[in-house]
């Protein structure tokens, strides 16, 4: 990915389009080749005048009376013109694609950029920022930063070209009138200038109301079910409702602001334009200039004009897209407080599973620094031994896996309540695992989520998901261990049938039994089941159990195993239990010492297996 800007410009300023350089700077080449020929089709286009006055001069109005001679140059005149016509024609061509090619490319690279980046942010980033919003900027403010680079950028770029030939041409050619028309011109950028930053202020705040109102479908969306369930589509569209319409009523403003500087620019530029021709024609009569140089000196106030006034279209355009800019520049530019380390440690390894220690292990989630969700949590777990977390809703089991994952960090000193307290750390086969890449830690880590989450894909690549080069026998191995083959090979297509936007296609038993394959196929040497069978029913439950007995491999010692458990009698033949209470742990041992203890984890199983 390109090097980011350090410095972030004003809100919706011009300057803040300085944030694509780094995606421009690839195709220096291409740039410069696109510039060649735009430079080139504006020195055509101001070289008609040019030919048009020759034309008028020596082909129309000519003093000869020769009619042969006079069709003859006339002829040439024509062809003179055609000439120009034709290298206007190719090398805007050219310049069109190329500078088409570029807005596409830059685009493309954009949009893989902040996805790439995204998706390498921990989850501290979602609790604060909405899906939603990230695909409006990838989808919405990425078009308008194509629209720039591939149209509008080139368009100012060669109508600037246009006007400051045609300037330069009229003060050779009429000193006096180009006076004048300098002083229209600053006549017309400067009040330009002053609506354009309203404008700019407008078009940030526009794009951020249709960001809220992407928001707002995406997560309806995804609970379509809950929301049909408590009848309240009327509601939700009532709600994305009200969104479009701020959406639309900041989009009306800044459109207000826009049809009045459209509007200053053609009257200005129109009364330049008359002015320019009145005495032009005044010239002409008074025998001051010829009726090619008139007609010379009107094209060039024409292209002068334009020029303008698509200078003032393309500063519009500027605008809305410095604000789609300073949002994906934010995107890019959020750094995620879990990191590789600067010199990475090697994990070793045996045959044999992970040896995990929590050291003293505090944290706070940090949408909530007050509430304490781990506090003087320390365990360690042998190679090979399968412990489970139990505990109340709350009572910080989801919290164990998420920071022996890494999605979080462990609280440092000071983080605690109390300004000395030693840091915590988390320890794999003795390495901290801050100082192991996220690769490495994620690689040797298998997760079997309460919730299992389904792609839209194939039953084949779903389980594959972990280990994209495994063979279709492994994959098929990896089903029968966790006894999803039957139920797959009786789908449409078998193992290659499409299962729909999150497995809408699957009940959730069968959902659940992919996911636990797709671990399965992973083999790694520490495993986390988070309720891994909540979904089954008794018989798949049973078949599941006995397949995950399979894949802790506990009687081999060759995976370590934390499971979190919500329903105690899949559990109770764990090497150890061990049972949390509002980020601690109270009780540990296993099911036959706990229940003798007759403390929390006995009072729990009563309420389980008398109910």
């Amino acid at each position: 990915m390109p090097s980011l800007p350090s410095s972030t410009p004003a809100r919706g300023a011009p300057r803040s389009l300085t944030g694509l350089l780094p995606f421009l700077h690839p195709y220096r080449a291409r740039i410069a080749l696109s510039l060649i020929f735009l430079v080139l089709a504006a020195l055509a286009t101001l070289a008609f005048p040019m030919a048009l006055r020759n034309l008028i001069d020596g082909g129309l109005v000519s003093a000869t009376g020769d009619r042969g001679a006079q069709a003859m140059a006339l002829r040439g005149h024509f062809e003179e013109l055609f000439a120009v016509a034709m290298a206007l024609g190719g090398f805007s061509a050219a310049r069109f694609y190329m500078v088409s090619w570029l807005g596409e490319r830059v685009t493309a690279d954009l949009r893989n950029a902040v996805y790439s980046h995204v998706l390498q942010q921990s989850p501290q980033f979602f609790e604060t920022t909405q899906t939603g919003e990230v695909l409006s900027r990838l989808t919405s403010d990425t078009t308008l930063v194509q629209t720039v680079v591939g149209s509008s950028l080139s368009m100012g770029l060669r109508n600037a070209v246009l006007g400051l030939g045609a300037l330069v041409m009229l003060v050779w050619t009429n000193p006096y009138v180009m006076s004048v028309v300098l002083l229209a011109v600053v006549l017309v950028v400067l009040p330009t200038m002053w609506i354009g930053r309203k404008v700019r202020r407008l078009s940030r705040d526009s794009q951020d109301r249709v960001a809220d109102s992407s928001a707002i479908a995406a997560e309806v969306l995804n609970a379509i079910p809950v929301v049909q369930s408590y009848t309240a589509e009327p509601r939700e569209a009532t709600r994305f409702a009200r969104a479009t319409e701020d959406a639309f009523r900041t989009a009306v403003k800044r459109t207000k602001a826009r049809a009045l500087l459209v509007a200053f620019i053609i009257i200005a530029n129109a009364a330049l334009l008359l002015w320019g021709l009145y005495r032009g024609t005044e010239a002409v009569l008074a025998g001051q200039m010829s009726a090619g140089h008139l007609g010379q000196t009107v094209v060039y106030v024409i292209l002068l004009a334009s020029a303008v006034a698509v200078l003032g279209e393309v500063y519009g355009d500027l605008l809305r897209a410095a604000g789609a800019t300073e949002r994906l520049m934010e995107l890019l530019s959020s750094q995620s407080p879990v990191s590789n380390p600067a010199t990475p440690q090697r994990l070793p390894t045996s045959d044999q599973g992970l040896e995990v220690q929590f050291d003293n292990v505090q944290f706070h989630y940090p949408s909530r620094p007050d509430q304490p969700a781990l506090q003087n949590f320390s365990l360690h777990l042998a190679p090979g031994e399968t412990v489970a977390l139990v505990g109340a809703s709350g009572a910080g089991k989801t919290t164990v896996f998420q920071l022996l994952q890494r999605f979080y960090d462990v609280d440092g000193g000071g983080q605690t309540g109390r300004q000395n307290a030693p840091a915590g750390r988390i320890l794999l086969n003795g390495v901290d695992i801050r100082d192991l890449t996220l690769d490495t830690l994620r690689a040797h880590t298998g997760t079997v989520p309460q919730d299992a989450v389904i792609f839209s894909a194939s039953a084949m690549d779903n389980i594959r998901y972990g280990r994209p080069d495994a063979s279709d026998d492994e994959v098929m191995a990896a089903t029968k261990a966790a006894f999803a083959h039957d139920f797959i090979m009786a789908l449409p297509e078998g193992y290659h049938t499409f299962l729909g936007e999150r497995g809408v296609r699957l009940s959730g038993g069968q959902r659940q039994r992919i996911a636990i394959a797709r671990a399965m196929l992973k083999n790694p040497p520490l495993l986390l089941l988070d309720e891994a069978t909540s979904a089954l029913d008794a018989e798949s439950e049973r078949m599941v159990q006995a397949a995950l007995d399979t894949a802790m491999q506990r009687h081999t010692g060759r995976r370590t195993t934390l499971v979190i458990a919500h329903r105690l009698a899949t559990v109770q033949n764990a090497d150890r239990i061990v049972v949390l209470d509002h980020g601690q742990i109270v009780e540990q041992g296993t099911h036959s010492a706990l229940m003798a203890q007759g403390g929390v984890y006995a009072r729990l199983a009563a309420l389980q297996f008398t109910s």
